[in-house]
């Protein structure tokens, strides 16, 4: 496998606030280095089962995580294990539930937590975080400039095919104050400024790079529900391929075949839906 692609998820953030404030992402959509869409969650609009959709292409009607509660190894194929199918190597820096769904669980901390197993049929190199103790008065996420340096990393050292990123920061921080407030405006700026320079570096790399959500968030923190706050975020995407027009409308259900078929690697029956970029 020669292609790499990054897929950089920030946890839980709306279409609205995308587009308003992150100012990097979009100077370089306006200087037509990158495109963006609007992607629609599968319900319930839950983070687990939201990642469960991104990676199986699959529903959570039909992989099974349909709560933040029902945590286990999904037995389909997904995105890890089908560029592993095809000679690639992946990597992951993200939490903990990525590694219990795709590699084993239950996710010990001691044993998973970090590890580089080039013979795995799934994540090769895992740096992981569980955000145990998480709640309202305390969010208890790493750094995110830490996380994007961890995953270039691991990139460098072990040449990554396919790299996943994934950040609860701006989650929590919706959970804890709501969107529409300066503290989230502060925290979307912040995340953007984190995250410019990575993606500099990935692309100069020669990486194809993916940015976007799991899911939206209401202004009153709300998410898991139906509603364009709650289901609705922005995908950007930087990298040679052809995309639908600005104003379509992505299923989340096209992330799992997009990425497979930008790195070369084969679809499973199971992921139905059509990718949105072609060559």
């Amino acid at each position: 496998m020669e292609r790499r692609l990054k897929l950089i998820i920030l946890d839980g953030v709306p279409w609205r606030a995308w587009r308003r404030l992150f100012g990097n992402l979009e100077g370089w959509v306006e200087s037509g280095e990158a495109r963006v869409w609007r992607m629609r969650a599968r319900l319930p609009s839950i983070s687990a089962s939201c990642y469960a959709t991104i990676h199986t292409g699959a529903p959570p009607q039909v992989h099974g995580v349909t709560s933040n509660e029902t945590i286990f190894r999904i037995p389909m194929p997904d995105v890890f294990s089908q560029v592993r199918a095809a000679g690639g190597t992946t990597g992951a820096v993200a939490h903990s539930f990525w590694s219990a769904f795709f590699n084993r669980a239950p996710f010990d901390p001691v044993r998973d937590i970090e590890y580089d197993e080039p013979d795995s049929p799934a994540i090769n190199h895992g740096r992981f975080h569980t955000m145990t103790g998480y709640g309202h008065a305390n969010q208890m996420t790493p750094c995110d400039l830490d996380l994007f340096a961890t995953l270039t990393s691991l990139s460098r050292r072990f040449g990554l095919n396919y790299g996943l990123l994934h950040s609860c920061t701006l989650d929590s921080m919706g959970h804890r104050f709501g969107h529409d407030c300066v503290e989230m405006d502060h925290a979307c700026a912040a995340a953007d400024a984190m995250l410019a320079p990575f993606l500099r570096m990935w692309r100069e790399a020669g990486d194809e790079v993916i940015v976007t959500a799991d899911h939206g968030q209401s202004d009153r923190g709300h998410h898991g529900g139906r509603g364009a706050d709650q289901q609705d975020f922005a995908l950007y995407y930087f990298g040679p391929a052809e995309g639908p027009p600005e104003d379509a409308l992505l299923d989340q259900l096209q992330l799992a075949p997009t990425i497979l078929t930008r790195l070369g690697a084969p679809v499973p029956p199971g992921m139905g839906a059509a990718p949105f970029l072609s060559a």
